[in-house]
């Protein structure tokens, strides 16, 4: 079955990631339903503890993401082991990036505005996986002819403009953007010709002297948080489930 799916579904290689991505996503979506439930009282779940310490489940995905990580690493690309760990890799990446905001915060933000930068990150994880299944390169270097990516220099050289272009998108205040520009970099060249965030180290270097710049940055930045934020919260709600603050709204406006 897999040598099917490996020459008829995915390129060769790359059955591994096709995995991993698989399980991440699902136990995600799976991780989010039980943490739903348990928040409702609902079904045979509960929050596991320990001497009184809650152990949330970033714990046995930080384990899972080790162990599938090396496992990976030492069985190579292909065989049944190379596919076993990669799904092992899935399941702690999603475990650990579920509760990305707990990390990030250091503090117990699940269901909070906080939280949603774990959703964030599983959709922004999720997107960068796929482009990579789908034979996009970091950097550039999927562009390269083979004689290009024969010659040592135009590789090192691509890579390094690609990796300073995704920087200076970074500096910014535009971290989506940049990331994206480091598989296809024309989203990063929109993202540089673009105003920058007002908070932005762009902002501050660039931005100092120049009221109208830092005018039309905060104008700019108010426009498109007011225009992404009902569709992002819309988003948020789906796949993590509303926050504390919107649960208490919603009771009070019964």
């Amino acid at each position: 079955m897999g040598d099917w799916v490996q020459r008829n579904i995915v390129e060769p290689g790359k059955l591994p990631l096709l995995l991993a991505l698989t399980a991440f996503v699902a136990t995600f979506l799976i991780t989010r339903v039980i943490t739903r439930l348990i928040r409702a009282g609902k079904g045979p779940f509960g929050n596991v503890s320990s001497g009184g310490v809650h152990i949330h489940h970033v714990v046995p995905g930080v384990v899972l993401t080790v162990a599938g990580g090396f496992g990976s690493v030492a069985s190579g690309r292909h065989g049944f082991g190379a596919g076993a760990f990669a799904v092992v890799f899935g399941i702690g990446t999603g475990l650990v990036l579920d509760e990305f905001a707990l990390i990030l915060h250091l503090d117990d933000v699940y269901w909070t505005e906080a939280g949603r930068k774990s959703v964030e990150a599983v959709v922004l994880t999720a997107a960068l996986g796929g482009l990579l299944l789908v034979g996009f390169s970091p950097f550039g270097v999927d562009g390269m002819s083979e004689e290009e990516l024969q010659d040592r220099g135009s590789v090192l050289a691509t890579v390094g403009a690609n990796i300073l272009f995704s920087l200076a998108v970074l500096t910014k205040g535009k971290v989506k953007t940049a990331v994206f520009s480091v598989f296809v970099p024309l989203v990063g060249l929109i993202g540089l010709v673009r105003v920058a965030r007002p908070a932005s180290p762009w902002a501050r270097r660039f931005y100092r002297r120049r009221p109208r710049a830092r005018a039309k940055a905060m104008l700019r930045a108010y426009r498109h948080d007011r225009r992404w934020a009902g569709p992002r919260r819309l988003v948020g709600d789906w796949l993590g489930g509303k926050t504390d603050a919107e649960l208490a709204q919603s009771g009070e406006r019964k």
